[in-house]
This record gives structure tokens, sequence and C-alpha cells, in this order.
């Protein structure tokens, strides 16, 4: 090929070149790359709150009001509820041995507890605070402790148990009968916005109810009064804790349970063996019930104690 006829190739292969350069330089904005869409949230419940980051202050001005009758709690962009859970370091290293060795290991005759939400609550709440200054040693023993007035803040394992087995979820309303100090109380408000508590010995329920609001936990709702008969006013309930030993289930509790809801409650006399029992209510309203392991709970008294 002659140095000539090599020059002319070259030079229409640069002008092609060029040509191609030059549209595409001229391509639309649309055509050029975009930024990759946001990766979608995780699913799973629109209520479910993350436990590892409660609110303990002022809820943040992106989270909006919740109409409902519980002041405090909000709901945030993203669809999940916000409410005021304190935090407390004080023992915390005891609280973290307690979950450990008594709550999430399993034991003799007895399962330990797997609900994540349940040993985060478990782990957040200071037993200490709840139990009498002549116990203070033992607070974060295995054991149940007197309260005063023949009354008893249940051992660890129970309370997470029998908050367990309820499966609570963030915007369930759940009624406890039988406040005693209010740990049990303090534990379900971890879980849920919506705690109501109602307990028949006046200056337990005095102290239980300035206790969880000095403490932090402003959205359980107390009440002094006869757990027999329930919170009419606030019912129906998805979930209901019995902490004192019935006879029989009380109707009027098992009425303000919502179709689909779950009890827990211990069956059986003071001198009685006891079952801790967990009943579902049916569409129909009918009862499907599952005896869980026997316990030893404080009898209730009131209204039931009526022949």
């Amino acid at each position: 090929m002659s140095v000539r006829l090599a020059t002319i190739l070259a030079a229409a292969l640069l002008a092609v070149a060029a040509a191609w350069l030059h549209d595409r330089m001229r391509l639309p904005p649309a055509a050029l790359p975009t930024d990759p869409a946001p990766a979608a949230a995780p699913s799973g419940r629109p209520d479910q709150p993350d436990p590892s980051a409660p609110s303990a202050a002022a809820p943040s001005s992106a989270t909006a009001p919740v109409a409902d009758d519980v002041p405090g709690v909000r709901r945030r962009p993203d669809g999940t509820l916000d409410w005021p859970r304190p935090r407390n370091t004080e023992r915390q290293a005891e609280r973290e041995r307690m979950v450990r060795t008594q709550i999430a290991a399993s034991g003799f005759l007895r399962d330990g507890i797997s609900d994540e939400r349940v040993l985060a609550a478990m782990h957040a709440v200071p037993r200490h605070a709840f139990v009498p200054a002549n116990y203070q040693s033992a607070a974060y023993d295995d054991t149940p402790l007197p309260i005063g007035h023949g009354q008893t803040i249940s051992q660890p394992y129970i309370v997470a148990l029998m908050t367990e087995l309820l499966e609570l979820r963030p915007s369930d309303r759940v009624l406890e009968i039988g406040t005693g100090s209010g740990y049990q109380a303090a534990v379900l408000a971890e879980l849920t916005p919506y705690v109501y508590t109602i307990e028949i010995i006046e200056p337990l329920q005095r102290q239980a109810a300035e206790r969880l609001q000095r403490l932090g936990y402003t959205t359980v709702r107390c009440r002094l009064g006869d757990g027999y008969d329930g919170w009419p006013e606030y019912a129906p309930f998805d979930a209901i804790i019995v902490t004192c030993a019935a006879g029989h289930v009380p109707p009027p509790l098992w009425d303000q349970l919502k179709p689909g809801g779950r009890m827990v409650i211990p069956i059986g006399g003071t001198y009685d063996t006891q079952r801790l029992l967990l009943l579902t209510k049916q569409a129909d309203g009918s009862r499907k019930s599952r005896s869980v392991l026997p316990v030893r709970f404080v009898p209730m008294t009131g209204r039931i104690q009526q022949p």
C-alpha cells in the first residue's frame, strides 16, 4: 500500500471516530446514567420498633403524634411506633448476668427464653428499682421477693416467660391484673406503650404508679380496683396477663379479650397445684388452652373469693 493511500485511510477512520464521539456527547440527559434507587426498607410488621433504639427523651421532630388515648406515642416516617422507654445503667452487669444465666439459658424442666425483644426488655428494666431496700442484695437472684402486704415480685424467669407467651406487638393493648411493685408492667411497656394495669391493694397501687412515673414509664395506665372486673373502658384487649392465682378464669376478663387474643393466667388455689395456662380466644369465643408449667402465685383477692 502506498504512503498516500495509507494516509487517506487513516484520515477517514479519524473522521468516523470524531463523528461518533460528537454524537455521544449530544445524548439527551435522560439517556445518561442515573443514581441507583434507594434500597427498599426491610419487610416485617409495620409497627415493629427497633428495641435497641428506644426513645428515652423527647420524640424527634421527624415523628408524628398518634391519635389515641396514650400521650407520648408517636409514629416514625417508616410507620414504626416510638414512645418513652427510659434507660438505667445502674447494676447493668448484674442484669446482663441475670438474662444470660437465668432467662436465656435452659434449666431443669424449663426452656430458655428466645424472643429477642423480651430478652432486651428484661435487660433494660432495673429490677432493683422495684424491690424493697432490705432485699436489694437479692434483686437479681432467680427468686420471687416480698414487696409487702403479703405480695411478691415474681422471679425474673417467670416474668420473661409470661411476657413471651403473650407475643406482644407494639400496637397491642395489654391488660395486667395485679400491678404489685410495677416490675411486670415496666417490662410490658418495653414492648408496647398500651399497658393498663390494675392493683387491688391501695398502698401498692399508689407506690407502683409513682414509681413507674418516676422511672420514666409514662405510658403505663395504673388503676386501683378489683382485677376480676377488668377495665371495660379500654377493652377489648389483645392480651391479658394475670399475676395472681385464680380458681377460675374471671368471665369479665374473657369477655374483654379480643378474638385471637391471648391470656396468661395461673389457675389453682393457694394450697393446690397451680398451673400456668395460656388461653387463646377463638373467633367464635371458644377457648384453646395450653398448660405451660406448674407455678406458685399469691391468690387473687376480691370478688373472685365470693361464693
